[in-house]
């Protein structure tokens, strides 16, 4: 397949990289001083599954050098997605079909209005990466697995020749679920309180979940995804809540979420992404999500520093 990645950090130079690793025409849409070392030197990844490197690279900043693909896999953060839709252009031809793996449930239906429906599927993936430096990622934790699907749950030929690809691929788990918005959403409600919750006690998880009074806030946080999530006709189990909470409880006592790291370090975050989309999904769906709210609004006036928006001087 000809695939272009969007973003090579650590979910696109991850993923990308094990795909070009096992044959696939693959170019890495980059930037910066990450794409001149990636075109100087390959593009190297550490990982739990096995040290590799990609050389020579095929990747570029400017799409339109690209042209038409068979999928273009988005691996930028949500926030993000608003700002490259005019550079993914170049890369949508009549044929192609685009897979965000962005965490939270809102990505889909943000691309399918810009390139409609029948070109975006569904789909988020796990793993543990970062950019060490430049040409340079590190794996870190995780079984590096990435889930997508058509949108109507239909099978179909595209979504079958990408999961052949990945399966040819080594480290990497691909699967097509039965039910991808059920999947996206399973996600959703892990992530969204697990971030939460990690941004708004600046604790690591081992002190948070540990705690009566934050362990029934983080209980209620997912909850109210859960009821969300029904309003909008979403299949999520009724185990649900205590399969989450069981993962959380089995995470090392000093893990932190991604959002939570971003928030602590002043960088702009998927905090909209995540808590704000439950509360945005829920005020569609008719459905209080107060503890989500109390979340997102305590955590707005910093994201929105982050993000130049607002001024006002740190606080000792």
């Amino acid at each position: 397949m000809r695939i272009a990645v969007f973003g090579a950090g650590g979910v696109g130079g991850y993923f990308g990289g094990r795909l070009a690793q096992a044959g696939q025409d693959v170019t890495f849409i980059a930037r910066g001083a990450h794409l001149q070392a990636m075109l100087d030197g390959g593009l190297r990844v550490n990982s739990l599954k096995g040290d590799f490197v990609v050389q020579p690279v095929q990747a570029t900043a400017n799409p339109a050098e690209v042209g038409p693909v068979d999928a273009v896999i988005i691996a930028v953060k949500a926030w993000q997605i608003e700002q490259i839709t005019d550079a993914l252009r170049p890369l949508v031809g009549p044929d192609t079909f685009i897979v965000p793996l962005q965490n939270g449930v809102e990505t889909p239906r943000q691309l399918a209005s810009v390139f409609g429906a029948a070109r975006v599927v569904g789909g988020f993936c796990r793993i543990v990466s970062f950019i060490v430096g430049p040409g340079h990622i590190r794996q870190a934790g995780g079984d590096p697995t990435v889930v997508f699907g058509e949108l109507d749950n239909q099978p179909s030929e595209r979504t079958q020749r990408l999961l052949g690809a990945f399966q040819q691929a080594q480290g990497v788990i691909a699967e097509i679920p039965n039910d991808i918005q059920a999947a996206m959403w399973s996600k959703f409600l892990l992530i969204s309180a697990w971030s939460g919750m990690g941004a708004i006690t600046r604790a690591p998880v081992g002190v948070w979940r540990s705690l009566p009074e934050t362990r029934q806030m983080w209980q209620q946080a997912m909850r109210e995804v859960l009821a969300v999530a029904r309003a909008h006709n979403i299949a999520l189990p009724d185990n649900l809540v205590d399969k989450s909470t069981n993962y959380v409880d089995s995470l090392p006592p000093h893990a932190t979420a991604s959002m939570q790291r971003d928030v602590l370090a002043g960088r702009p975050s998927e905090l909209d992404t995540l808590c704000g989309g439950v509360v945005r999904l829920g005020r569609e769906a008719g459905v209080a999500t107060p503890t989500q709210a109390h979340i997102y609004h305590s955590l707005l006036p910093q994201e929105m520093k982050a993000r130049g928006r607002i001024e006002f001087p740190q606080m000792p």
